[in-house]
């Protein structure tokens, strides 16, 4: 294996551990709970055509 500068291992190492941070921030987005509202159910209008008071 050919020796590496040091800034290359800066570089080597940084890139690892930005990929590495990148696939959990990615499985957790993935895998997250969403708390979300339950849409409710829209009430039947009394007004089915649109009326606008100009």
């Amino acid at each position: 294996m050919p020796q590496l500068a040091p800034i290359n291992w800066l570089f080597l190492f940084m890139m690892f551990w930005a990929s590495v941070l990148l696939g959990s921030v990615m499985l957790w987005w993935v895998y997250k709970i969403e708390f979300s509202l339950e849409k409710k159910k829209a009430l039947p209008s009394k007004n089915l055509t649109k009326s606008w008071r100009w």
